[in-house]
């Protein structure tokens, strides 16, 4: 399963507004810092605005911060939102289904629950678990158990 570039511009967002809990912060702040295009990170705050994960505020001083705190914001309800489908093969589209095989496999079913696992596992991950203090020393991820130890 691999993740759009729009998720992953997503996720570094909300890590690194995690670590800025005590004020705003710009997109042009987060562009330069992970080297990320504004005008798609526009997109991406544009989207996380939507769903209430940011709060954005306008103006000369405005800037973004998170809606909620970082233990509160489930990593597979970010997922879920910034991606566009889940579809693992055309079988789960219906519109672009052409296997000969359609409705006489049990591919689609083994996928599907593949990708159920997938994001009942990024339900059980918060925001928190993918940051870390700057001192503790551990790779962002360890906490959650998303990394080898």
């Amino acid at each position: 399963m691999r993740l759009t570039a729009f998720t992953d511009y997503t996720l570094r967002t909300l890590i690194y507004l995690a670590g800025q809990h005590d004020r705003l912060v710009t997109i042009a702040e987060i562009a330069e810092r992970h080297g990320m295009s504004k005008h798609h990170l526009t997109k991406v705050v544009y989207e996380l605005g939507l769903t209430g994960v940011i709060r954005t505020v306008r103006g000369r001083h405005g800037g973004i911060t998170l809606a909620r705190a970082p233990e509160a914001i489930r990593i597979g309800e970010v997922v879920r939102a910034s991606e566009p489908d889940f579809h693992m093969a055309d079988c789960f589209d219906a519109r672009r289904a052409t296997c000969v095989y359609a409705g006489r496999c049990c591919v689609q079913g083994m996928l599907g629950r593949a990708v159920g696992a997938y994001l009942t596992a990024l339900d059980a991950v918060t925001l928190a678990d993918l940051t870390c203090p700057p001192d503790a020393g551990a790779a962002p991820g360890a906490a959650a158990g998303l990394l080898p130890a």
